[in-house]
């Protein structure tokens, strides 16, 4: 059969069809209703048919005549309901419930266990000794709903807050590794080498040779993307590797590239307070990182203030739990704005997240021309997928703030952190690492109203107009949100980038994913064994 729902949404006509499928089409007509009066509609009718049929049927059986405030029937058969539904309409009371946005009408007996919980127990519920008008009917068929909805949003939400948790978490085979490195890095004089040799030094400010910054206090991640890059390379003769971490993370980072060493490739481990302006400075960014937490935790309350948010959508939810992560309250997330003063010799480095797959030579990084720009790096707003690849500046800054809307187009392509090419020769002479600390302090004094939580947003302030669009082959992104992606893509790219949740040390990591991280890991090494880290 075929169901017809005038454009008014008022009147309902069955008719005769072949075969027992169903083809409906809902049209909607002058009347101007929210998706969310379409869906309660559609299950009214829905509901509707199945009740009409089971209450036809039992009346047939019974031979009895009776009338309800849905229609009247004597003795109808199921194959009268055509002439039966095309008179009736939907009476107004229906939809007075229905998209009434309150809740004025009192829950069928009084209980939330008296809400029908399946399809079932609502026809039985109607299928009672006294017939229910119609304002019954809708009320019952609201509440069901609404109480559906209600918890399919709390799932979502609970399983939102444990990703964040898992995400957050450093697991505790990563936290063996560090401990294990700490303890070989005080007792063999071979894990305490100095990173580059002397002879090696010089590299370090030679402009002929390629330069790699990874800032990481993740010493196994920072092992994948230091061997994926010079294994791939068609010249690690000529690759130089910049790694730069934290006083803890210092001493078990040196051990392992001490003891792994991955020549001819050169390899410099660094932590922030060797820099002498960043030990004895004034650093800005320390400064608002400071006072971005304590604002943050005076003014949103952390993941659990978060949580409790009612009206928000869950997967609005979800980002800011994203955006709470551990990682982008790290100063390692921030060093790269001091990228000319860290290393004044240099003219262009390549910055590299530690989330990150390389997977073919980056050399061509170096023949790119920047046109003057500074900052070398792949747009994201001209895909389809809509965590990663379809971003512009409105997903990230809020645009109802006049100051964001005065100086930005909440239209214009936003672009990808992780992989970046940096000319720091152009750089040194703008201001952008000062409209940086500008952005953060302007930030603090709007309670952190001006972005969403994270360093993309001020990045993407703080370089505006001085990007230069680079191929989408080089960086592709979004591995850590979805498991959808094409492994034929991800295996074709330069780089790919675990940035979301699902990072590929963690247990949540997707499985088909997490192999192309793993595969430059040595399992069979004996540190990586004693702490029991495994492929899956």
């Amino acid at each position: 059969m075929q169901l017809h729902i005038s454009p008014s949404l008022r009147h309902v006509t069955v008719l005769p069809g072949k075969g027992v499928r169903e083809f409906i089409k809902v049209k909607v007509g002058s009347r101007r209703l929210s998706y969310r009066m379409v869906f309660y509609s559609l299950l009214f009718f829905t509901f509707l048919l199945r009740f009409v049929f089971v209450l036809t049927a039992v009346e047939t059986i019974d031979g009895q005549t009776k009338c309800s405030t849905i229609g009247t029937q004597n003795s109808i058969s199921p194959f009268s309901l055509h002439s039966y539904l095309q008179g009736p309409k939907v009476p107004e009371v229906i939809y007075q419930v229905l998209e009434d946005p309150s809740s004025n009408y009192d829950i069928p007996g009084g209980s939330e266990s008296n809400i029908p919980q399946t399809l079932e127990d609502f026809v039985s519920s109607l299928k009672g000794g006294d017939r229910p008008d119609a304002k019954t009917f809708a009320i019952k068929l609201k509440s069901m709903v609404t109480l559906l909805e209600q918890r399919t949003r709390k799932a979502k939400i609970h399983e939102y807050l444990y990703r964040h948790v898992a995400s957050s978490s450093i697991p505790k085979q990563l936290h063996c590794l560090a401990l294990r490195l700490a303890n070989e890095h005080a007792i063999n004089a071979n894990a305490r080498l100095q990173l580059p040799s002397p002879e090696l030094v010089p590299r370090l400010v030679d402009n002929s040779y390629f330069h790699f910054v990874l800032a990481s206090d993740n010493i196994l991640a920072a092992s994948v993307v230091a061997t994926s890059l010079v294994y791939n390379s068609l010249r690690p003769d000529m690759v130089v590797v910049h790694i730069i971490t934290d006083r803890k993370t210092y001493s078990p980072m040196q051990a392992w590239f001490s003891l792994h060493p991955l020549s001819p490739a050169v390899i410099e481990v660094k932590a922030l307070h060797h820099f002498d302006w960043f030990a004895k400075g004034k650093v800005p960014v320390l400064e608002a990182m400071e006072k971005d937490q304590k604002a943050r935790a005076q003014f949103r309350g952390g993941s659990s203030a978060i949580v409790a948010n009612n009206t928000e959508k869950p997967y609005i939810i979800a980002a800011k739990l994203q955006a709470m992560s551990p990682k982008y309250n790290s100063l390692m997330n921030h060093v790269r704005i001091y990228l000319p003063e860290m290393f004044p010799s240099l003219n262009k480095v390549v910055f590299l997240d530690d989330d990150l797959v390389v997977q073919t030579d980056l050399s061509p990084l170096w023949d790119i021309d920047m046109n003057g720009k500074v900052n070398g790096a792949v747009e994201t707003c001209n895909g389809g997928d809509k965590f990663v690849m379809s971003k512009r500046f409105k997903s990230y800054l809020n645009f109802s703030h006049p100051l964001i809307s005065k100086n930005f187009d909440a239209n214009e392509c936003a672009w990808a952190y992780g992989m970046n090419v940096f000319d720091l020769e152009a750089w040194r002479n703008t201001n952008i690492s000062q409209n940086y600390h500008y952005w953060l302090e302007e930030n603090l004094k709007s309670d952190l109203s001006l972005w969403q939580l994270g360093t993309l947003p001020p990045g993407l302030i703080a370089f505006h107009g001085y990007v230069h669009t680079i191929d989408p082959f080089w960086h592709m992104l979004g591995l850590g949100y979805q498991e959808n992606t094409s492994i034929a893509d991800a295996e074709s790219a330069a780089v790919v980038h675990f940035n979301g949740r699902a990072k590929p040390w963690l247990d949540i990591a997707f499985p088909e994913l997490r192999a192309l991280w793993t595969k430059y890991i040595d399992f069979s090494d004996k540190f990586i064994k004693s702490c029991n880290i495994r492929a899956s």
